[in-house]
């Protein structure tokens, strides 16, 4: 049900005829169709947080009997009490038309967070793999994408140079959750659910990006393009948009009655200046075509499209005289005037002449100047084309301006001339010639069976993920806007089975980079395995349940096997990379990456440095996430690591600053204090580039912030 449905729904059972009147008004409403899109914004999401401890003043839900395969009770409830001696809560009933009290066990109880409350996030590391020496890590959050969005407002608001998402196609089938249901093909919000989930992601990552330029790249099938694009349009108002086809499945997929799906699509919203970067390849002509396309490179003399009559340009009408024999250009002889019959011209002893002649008979012209032309002949930069017999007319042909530029650059190299003193030419090997990418993409390596699903398996055998991106596609989407980045950052918070982490690594070991990437995931357990899991009598957030989730079971295990070379059993991946470069896959890559776990801190907490341990992470990846980070509080009162240091007691401020002043590569410096005139003063003592903090200040107005408080 929509948010407004809801509202009526509980004004109902306060006041019968209230709610009665309030539902006409909105029925009236509701059959309008204003112009754009047209969704509800349905109920303000909630997830629920199984590994969270349950506190006084939490909303939380009561889970139905291990074992049970219903859903439970829904409602929500607030803890008024906990009883620790009893390990029970006494609960109150969340906007219930009249009180209403129960007890439970803690056991039984689940925290609840709804998308409206402000959050104060945190991060606890559950892992990393080193073998970059001192380059930044890659990122792995496991947790709800949303509150870990909100989470990188503080550490990367505006600093994310590409943003590619994979988000659930919305197909009917049980392939994502709203508010803790599988949506159904046969409910009728389905599509407008869909788009609420998606704008409130999306309005979140047009903060992250950087405004002068940056890139958002989104893939979807035909199942919500239409309605994606209209979002896209709306919540990135000003910004270009182009939609590319990839085609990832050329042998089809069948859809009943209708046309194989072969292809998807991907929006790419180009933020600032951002612009596509030229390459060898447009992704669409095929090597025969682009072989073909080496030797052909003459072109028809003769006009072609609009204007190509002979009375739109007289001056361009007429005869070249050739020696048929030789296949030679001899001469070219003096426009012939409109009016005058072509064949009260005659050839030179041993010539045929040639006119712009359609092939419907009519007189054309041609695309040079008699001058021109001859000219060109000189040069050896116009010869004679191919004899149709059955119009008994010869072709003639001539190098355009484009292609003499890509002489004098070497692009197209000379290797000599023919008996005729017509150039000989050839492509110079050594040098690329730069296209850009097509919208239309057409490539072996984009196949998602060959190099989605089955590359996967190489990494970690056995285990099974829905249909996992092509690692090569995506790689090729980055390279079209990060080639010339080698230090971006790249973020995917639909990251399923990490491909997009993996893609990163690739085009860093292919050019030497550092770039970053930032991987979001939750550990949601596949329906499927659900069932298995539930019949054991296993809730979420048991060990074994929080084990089969896609991140700990999946994204994880696939990222470190790609930076080590190993399986999760510790045996070499087999096989090789393919493309662009080619090397064992059991080689790995020199890069480092840590995984982390979103956690969810309370507002007091954090002002009395309590929750250090979990905000230690954000101020390490706000610098950077490169080098040592401080995970506990300094005993001295500060402390200095590669990117960051820290201030805890403004007393030591002067050996902090000297300290810091000293270092090389700082990015930030922290100062935890509520005192505003001691920070500024110390922010004014630091040197330049290096970025003032304050704590906790700083992070506690940027979530109330963005959550509109």
């Amino acid at each position: 049900m929509s948010r407004l449905t809801d509202l009526i729904s509980r004004a109902k059972a306060r006041d019968s005829q209230l709610g009665a009147d309030l539902e006409q008004e909105f029925n009236v409403l509701s059959s309008r169709l204003p112009y754009g899109l047209n969704f509800e914004r349905h109920s303000p999401e909630v997830v629920e947080l199984p590994l969270r401890p349950v506190r006084k003043g939490d909303k939380v839900r009561v889970l139905p009997e291990r074992g049970s395969k219903q859903k439970g009770d829904q409602r929500l409830w607030q803890v008024k009490y906990i009883h620790k001696a009893k390990n029970t809560a006494d609960l109150e009933l969340l906007g219930a038309a009249f009180p209403e009290t129960i007890s439970a066990g803690l056991g039984d109880l689940v925290v609840v967070a709804e998308f409206r409350d402000t959050i104060y996030p945190g991060l606890v590391s559950t892992g990393k793999v080193e073998r970059g020496g001192n380059k930044p890590f890659h990122s792995v959050i496991n947790g709800e994408n949303y509150h870990a969005l909100k989470a990188l407002t503080y550490t990367h608001r505006g600093k994310v140079d590409a943003i590619y998402i994979d988000p659930p196609y919305n197909t009917g089938a049980k392939d994502w959750k709203y508010n803790n249901d599988y949506v159904e093909g046969d409910d009728q919000y389905r599509h407008s659910k869909w788009l609420a989930m998606m704008e409130r992601r999306l309005m979140v990552a047009r903060e992250l990006l950087t405004p002068q330029d940056s890139v958002l790249i989104v893939t979807i099938d035909e199942k919500e393009v239409n309605r994606l694009g209209l979002l896209l349009e709306q919540v990135f108002a000003g910004s270009r948009i182009q939609m590319v086809t990839t085609v990832t499945n050329q042998r089809g997929v069948a859809r009943g009655q209708e046309f194989a799906r072969v292809d998807e699509y991907a929006f790419v919203v180009f933020v600032g200046g951002v612009r596509v970067t030229q390459g060898s390849d447009d992704l669409l002509t095929s090597d025969e075509t682009i072989a073909k396309q080496r030797i052909d490179i003459w072109n028809r003399l003769m006009r072609r499209g609009t204007d190509s009559l002979r009375a739109d340009s007289p001056r361009q009408f007429y005869p070249i005289f050739i020696d048929p024999v030789r296949k030679a250009i001899v001469s070219a002889g003096d426009p012939l005037p409109l009016g005058a019959n072509r064949f009260s011209v005659e050839a030179p002893m041993g010539c045929v002449a040639v006119w712009p002649i359609r092939t419907n008979g009519a007189e054309g012209r041609w695309t040079l100047g008699v001058e021109s032309l001859r000219k060109y002949a000189s040069e050896g930069t116009a010869k004679v084309g191919a004899y149709s017999k059955a119009r008994d007319q010869w072709s003639i042909s001539y190098l355009i301006s484009k292609d003499l530029a890509r002489i004098k650059s070497g692009e197209i190299r000379v290797t000599g001339r023919d008996q005729n003193g017509v150039l000989q030419l050839e492509h110079a090997e050594h040098i690329e010639r730069k296209k850009l990418p097509r919208t239309v993409w057409f490539r072996d390596s984009h196949n998602a069976g060959m190099y989605g699903s089955e590359h996967l398996s190489r990494f970690i055998p056995g285990r099974k993920f829905p249909f996992p991106k092509s690692l090569y596609l995506v790689e090729d989407m980055l390279r079209v806007f990060l080639s010339e980045k080698p230090n971006g950052i790249v973020m995917d918070f639909f990251c399923g089975s990490g491909t997009t982490a993996h893609a990163v690594m690739r085009l860093n070991n292919q050019d030497g980079g550092s770039r970053q990437s930032i991987s979001v995931t939750n550990n949601e357990v596949a329906a499927d395995e659900q069932k298995a899991l539930l019949a054991q009598r296993l809730r979420p957030g048991d060990e074994l349940w929080e084990r089969n989730g896609i991140c700990e079971y999946i994204t994880k295990p696939r990222v470190a096997a790609a930076i080590t070379g190993n399986t999760p059993d510790g045996e070499p991946i087999k096989g090789d990379y393919k493309f662009t470069d080619e090397f064992p896959m059991a080689e790995g890559f020199e890069e480092n990456a840590e995984f982390f776990t979103l956690t969810y801190e309370a507002r007091n907490a954090v002002n009395h440095n309590l929750a250090y341990a979990r905000i230690a992470p954000l101020l390490w990846l706000r610098a950077g996430a490169r080098g040592k980070r401080i995970d506990k509080l300094p005993a001295n009162g500060w402390a200095v690591v590669d990117a960051y240091a820290l201030l805890t007691s403004v007393d030591a401020a002067t050996s902090f600053i000297d300290a810091v002043n000293q270092a090389n590569g700082l990015r930030v410096a922290y100062v935890v204090t509520d005192d505003d005139r001691r920070f500024q003063a110390i922010a004014k003592r630091l040197r330049n580039g290096i970025e003032p903090v304050r704590l906790y200040e700083s992070y506690l107005t940027n979530f109330s912030f963005s959550n509109g408080d």
